[in-house]
């Protein structure tokens, strides 16, 4: 990486002489402890979390699935590499030196739990970041209100926690969503990208289509709520079974109610999804929505191509620039990783670990207390998206405010080389291209 790239990540001057938490928080068992980390001996050794000397490392635990084999895992621990070397490269945290400590979550909400408590109680780390799934971030959510240690979230879209902090604040308020937006607010996302794209895309009919998961459910209310005020004619909508691997009757009726596309909501049944649209015949129908595989960088290749004139969302594009800081990052990353972009979890994650540095600074304190206040009160440019979120009194406290104009919705096109690449379609200020009708769909 070039000393200009690193420069221009630069968050600001971090203090050096800072006041340090003298906050001493002791261990609480929880219920689950026994089946992740025994307290047995543990207690004398891990009283104090996080030294307070002035000498020992800023530790910050990242919680990633798989990360030497899951992508979306691997983004998260590189963009968190990335981020502890700037924020080394500037003078630590509080003029302490900031070390990552990763826990390998295994994509199993019961993995997730253990590799949590082990973070907080054999690792003493100071704050945590990460988490892929809803479902392993629920199967958190209590350790970290027992522990009382921030936690920012960028991976899982559940707005069950945000309830818990509006409910509970004072039990739940260490918990922050970085990104991505909320499941309350991705169905607003699409909603607002639908209404204002349909009649430029074609899309004047459509099948409405969602996987069966917990995920889909605050979106598809969404949906129901904002559709009824369109123009917009749904021929057909569906839930359908979690387990679905063939589209090919579900298309059948798509095409037999004349739906000029698919609007889709899927991460699990994404690639059966994607590849019936296209095998064995191309459907008569556009497609996209919310297609979770479509955002790894690397999909086009994945596939064969085949995802070409499909359309998804995601927080970013490797071209896009959703503040003036994203493109920094993207370099950085790009110089770092041989030229590999960034997966949304990796655009997050990185503005997780800054914003913990960032609460840290503004509070002159570890103390979580005190950067709970620091980040309530944040609002400023990140590298995915505004670092700025929901107050107490909300519906989703704590969780990133939907901005209109940050987030990208994207088509699979291809460029004069052959390659796959991600175009940027809407919002108009951040396009890099203009949608193309699939070949085969013109008059």
């Amino acid at each position: 990486m070039t000393d200009s790239n690193r420069s221009r990540l630069r968050l600001g001057t971090t203090g050096s002489g800072g006041r340090l938490s003298n906050r001493r928080r002791f261990l609480k068992a929880t219920a689950g402890v026994g089946a992740g980390v025994s307290l047995t001996g543990c207690l004398g050794q891990y009283q104090v979390l996080g030294g307070t000397d002035g000498e020992e490392p800023v530790k910050i635990g990242l919680l990633a699935p798989s990360p030497n084999s899951n992508r979306m895992g691997r983004s998260m621990k590189q963009a968190a590499d990335l981020a502890v070397t700037h924020l080394n490269e500037e003078g630590g945290i509080l003029g302490r030196e900031v070390e990552l400590v990763v826990g390998n979550t295994k994509e199993s909400s019961l993995e997730a739990r253990r590799e949590y408590q082990r973070l907080i109680l054999e690792e003493n780390v100071d704050a945590t970041t990460g988490v892929f799934s809803s479902e392993a971030l629920l199967s958190i959510i209590d350790d970290i209100a027992e522990q009382q240690t921030l936690h920012l979230t960028s991976g899982a879209a559940t707005s069950e926690v945000s309830r818990m902090v509006r409910d509970d604040y004072e039990r739940y308020k260490y918990h922050f969503r970085i990104g991505p937006n909320n499941d309350i607010d991705l169905g607003r996302i699409q909603m607002d990208f639908l209404t204002e794209m349909y009649e430029e895309l074609g899309w004047n009919s459509i099948a409405l289509l969602a996987e069966d998961y917990d995920w889909t459910e605050k979106p598809w209310e969404v949906y129901q709520d904002r559709l009824a005020d369109t123009d917009i004619d749904v021929v057909l909508e569906e839930r359908y079974p979690a387990a679905t691997n063939d589209f090919s009757s579900l298309y059948d009726r798509v095409e037999a109610a004349d739906a000029d596309a698919t609007f889709i909501t899927t991460a699990h049944t994404g690639n059966a999804a994607l590849l019936d649209w296209q095998l064995p015949s191309k459907r008569s129908f556009g497609f996209g929505g919310v297609h979770v595989p479509m955002q790894l960088p690397a999909y086009y290749d994945m596939v064969g191509g085949l995802c070409r004139y499909a359309v998804s969302q995601t927080s970013s594009t490797a071209k896009t620039s959703i503040t003036e800081k994203t493109q920094d990052f993207v370099t950085a990353y790009q110089d770092e990783f041989g030229g590999k972009n960034p997966i949304y979890t990796g655009y997050h994650t990185y503005d997780g670990v800054r914003a913990i540095a960032h609460a840290a600074e503004e509070s002159n304190s570890l103390d979580s207390d005190d950067m709970v206040g620091a980040l309530e009160n944040a609002s400023h440019p990140g590298y995915a998206a505004t670092v700025e979120f929901y107050g107490r009194d909300s519906e989703t406290p704590h969780d990133l405010v939907y901005n209109y104009g940050e987030t990208v919705y994207f088509q699979w096109q291809e460029n004069e080389n052959g390659e796959g690449v991600q175009e940027a379609i809407w919002p108009p200020d951040k396009k890099t291209a203009d949608y193309v009708t699939p070949p085969w769909l013109e008059a």
